[in-house]
């Protein structure tokens, strides 16, 4: 997309000169961030179905984990499932928004969940291209935190997501732009930025997220702190993400660089 139409939008044109003020490409930046592809992929169900009949997705979640029959392990369970779905599927339209100034919305009717073989991918989650009109800024931004809105009831109510890691991780997700450059630009203005970025969007992901000035071995760099936790360390396969907010104070007072917190992408 033409670079006008990205210039247009003040939060875009505001990171587009913070990146090239520090010798960045845009385009190469956001284009590496969106590097992963998942391709063609069988799929269960789509998150359209399971937003309009959430005992599909319950039923799925005890075949695929039969741990998830203990009620922390099953928020455990589905509260991860819906952080990769804020990440591998929303934080992309995102940051294609950054990138071409313009972006479709989300379609409920061709996001799939993949069945568990296929784990090892980057996510359970699939979004198909559906040919939608691409929209402005201020139409991506409002229709958009409308979903986000829509959507909480059925993952608050029916399956137990917190109100925390709900809108923590949708928060990560509408932050993914200036997660993808964390470390590489002034992190004062990468941080004032994201947080009046996140506050356009009229939901509650913006009272979950903080972006925090911090250091790592000398490394000055900007985190994304959560104030809510996706309880992905309950999981066997577990650990704290970076953004974790179960160590947050620790993370922020202590700087040294250790070899189980080393610092790396927020996610």
């Amino acid at each position: 997309m033409a670079v006008t139409e990205v210039c247009g939008d003040p939060w875009l044109a505001s990171y587009r000169h913070l990146l090239t003020g520090h010798g960045l490409s845009p385009q190469n930046t956001l284009n590496s961030a969106l590097a992963q592809d998942a391709g063609q992929r069988p799929a269960l169900f789509s998150l359209a179905q399971v937003l309009a009949k959430p005992e599909l997705l319950e039923n799925q979640l005890l075949e695929d984990y039969p741990d998830a029959c203990r009620p922390r392990m099953h928020k455990a369970r589905v509260s991860v499932l819906h952080q990769s779905l804020a990440l591998q599927v929303i934080a992309p339209r995102v940051l294609q928004l950054f990138r071409d100034g313009v972006c479709a919305p989300l379609n409920p009717d061709r996001i799939f969940l993949c069945p568990l073989e296929l784990a090892d991918a980057p996510s359970r989650w699939v979004n198909l291209n559906d040919g939608q009109t691409p929209l402005a800024p201020e139409a991506f931004i409002e229709i958009t935190a409308d979903q986000m809105q829509a959507w909480y009831p059925v993952f608050r109510q029916s399956f137990g997501v917190s109100p925390g890691a709900y809108w923590s991780s949708v928060g990560l997700a509408l932050g993914a732009p200036f997660s993808a450059v964390w470390n590489q630009v002034d992190p004062e203005a990468l941080c004032a930025l994201a947080t009046s970025w996140l506050a356009r969007f009229e939901c509650e992901a913006n009272r979950y997220i903080d972006w925090i000035p911090a250091e790592f071995s000398q490394q000055r760099c900007a985190l994304p702190q959560r104030r809510g936790c996706c309880l992905k360390y309950l999981l066997p396969d577990g650990g704290y993400c970076g953004t974790c907010g179960i160590y947050r104070r620790d993370r922020m007072g202590n700087v040294r660089e250790s070899a189980s917190d080393k610092p790396g992408p927020p996610t």
